[in-house]
């Protein structure tokens, strides 16, 4: 069959041309939408600005076909041979591509938005400036393709091969990278913000000046990546490897990489604001200086020798451990959980539920804090469900007192403004959970005995060192009373030892909370305020 009696033929009304063979044809221009064309030979044929949107083309040979500007929207082309075909401002507009062979061909500037390719092979292909908005690459082979510009965003690359890809410049925002294979591809000045690159393969990957705000790199491996400049803010790094990574001056302002391996990664000059410093592989890391600034303009900075650096990028997260001296049942851990729901709403740093261990005759709770400095609010919280929270905040306030009366050549200016800081906001949650004081009398009334029990609380900061900001004079003795529904009685008198006046005035040594506090406010690692730009 030649052009003539196709062309006769499809406006008689035919559209079922499977199998003819076009080799080299001249079809430039031609309306044929809708034909079926599934398992032709149109090798070499020219379908310039041809309309063939709709059309089945499954199966169909298209190599080193003209197929610039042609309007291939919806059409079918599973398992087609399009080699080294030209397809420059085509469109392919949610076109079925599923194992179409594609190599080399040129496709810039072409659309395929919401286009089907999965396994598609496509290898060494140009796709400069191409729009791919939603399209299905699961699977695909992708090594050395030219992306330069593209627009990916929200596409689907699951799995996808890029090795040696060109990426520079563009736009994969919202994209699914999970699991792909990306060693070595240029992705300079990419934007992955809010994409998924959950275990995907980064190794050597140029992402320079990169914006990866918010996206997943969870076990991601980063090794030898180039991130200088990137933007990292709050993106999911937990245990992704970062070994020898240059990090220098890149933004990872409140980032999670819990488990993170940095050894060996550059990261001098990185932002790092609000970001917890432990649980982190950092053997060989260099950093000689840090920007801690909320918004990343140097006004806080951080100079650090290789021990200082050791000592920063190995934190340990402050905690607080409530011990107490009766064991935990399901009617405890309901009364407890309804309490602590209550005091996050009025105390936003009350984040997370607490870490619960329980032995024959104890219960530890454990809270686990950001920072240093919300450790004595934390602490306030953690205790104030039970009937120590009155005798532990005298304790506490006391203590902060006492901290605060040494003189400014012991604690030096910064401190004992910090200090002033913290008290001021811990006395703010004490007003604030004051409105919950009627409700907490009703817990403790339904309560069996597990809030009424003895307590300990622990603090633990970001040095590993601890102190005791509340112990009862009582705790890990054996209760004598079978009940506690004597202590149901807001009057009760009885042995509660609150009620002993040296039970409220026991404080820890003043050498061992002013070692505590100097190490979580370490002078040799806090930042300098300077206004360099």
């Amino acid at each position: 069959m030649n052009v003539k009696e196709l062309i006769t033929q499809y406006a008689a009304g035919v559209r079922d041309f499977r199998g003819v063979n076009l080799n080299e044809a001249n079809l430039r221009g031609v309306r044929l939408s809708e034909i079926n064309l599934s398992g032709a030979n149109l090798n070499i044929a020219n379908l310039s600005g041809a309309n063939l949107s709709r059309a089945n083309l499954d199966r169909a040979r298209l190599n080193v076909a003209r197929l610039n500007a042609a309007n291939l929207s919806g059409a079918k082309l599973n398992r087609a041979l399009l080699n080294v075909a030209n397809l420059i401002r085509a469109d392919l507009g949610k076109a079925e591509l599923v194992e179409a062979l594609i190599m080399r061909a040129e496709l810039v500037r072409a659309e395929l938005s919401g286009a089907n390719l999965t396994s598609a092979n496509l290898t060494g292909t140009d796709l400069r400036e191409a729009t791919l908005r939603g399209a299905n690459l699961s699977y695909c082979n992708l090594s050395e393709v030219n992306l330069r510009d593209a627009i990916l965003t929200g596409a689907i690359l699951e799995q996808v091969i890029l090795s040696s890809a060109d990426i520079s410049r563009t736009d994969l925002s919202g994209a699914n990278l999970r699991d792909a294979e990306l060693s070595q591809a240029n992705l300079n000045r990419a934007n992955l913000s809010g994409a998924d690159l959950h275990r995907a393969n980064l190794r050597w990957v140029d992402l320079s000046g990169a914006n990866l705000r918010w996206a997943d790199l969870s076990q991601t491996k980063l090794s030898g990546a180039n991130l200088i400049g990137a933007d990292l803010s709050h993106a999911n790094l937990v245990n992704t490897s970062l070994v020898h990574a240059d990090l220098t001056q890149a933004r990872l302002i409140d980032v999670e990489w819990g488990g993170a391996d940095l050894t060996g990664a550059i990261l001098t000059g990185t932002k790092l604001h609000g970001v917890s410093c432990y649980g982190l592989k950092t053997e060989g890391l260099v950093c000689d200086w840090l920007d801690l600034s909320p918004g990343g303009d140097r006004t806080q900075v951080l100079r650090l020798t290789p021990e200082k650096a050791q000592k920063f990028f190995n934190q340990t997260l402050p905690t607080i451990q409530v011990m107490v001296d009766s064991p935990y049942n399901l009617s405890s851990n309901l009364i407890l959980a309804q309490m602590y729901e209550q005091i996050a709403r009025v105390c936003p740093d009350l984040k997370q539920a607490p870490g619960v261990e329980v032995s024959a005759r104890r219960t530890y709770l454990e809270f686990r804090v950001e920072n240093n400095e919300q450790l004595f609010i934390v602490a306030y919280c953690a205790i104030f469900p039970f009937k120590d929270a009155e005798s532990a905040k005298k304790h506490l306030l006391m203590l902060l007192e006492m901290l605060q009366s040494q003189s400014l050549e012991t604690l030096g200016v910064s401190i004992h403004q910090q200090l002033r800081l913290i008290s001021a906001n811990v006395n703010r949650t004490i007003e604030q959970l004051r409105e919950l004081s009627a409700q907490k009398q009703k817990f403790l009334s339904a309560d069996d005995g597990f809030l009424h029990a003895y307590t300990h609380t622990v603090l633990t900061n970001s040095d590993k060192k601890t102190l005791d900001i509340y112990h009862h004079p009582f705790f890990g003795r054996r209760q004598s009373h079978s009940s506690y529904s004597n202590f149901q009685d807001n009057n009760y008198t009885g042995d509660w030892p609150e009620n002993n006046e040296n039970s409220d005035t026991v404080l820890p040594p003043i050498k061992s909370a002013l070692q505590f506090i100097q190490d979580f406010f370490s002078s040799d690692l806090s930042p300098t305020l300077t206004s360099e730009k």
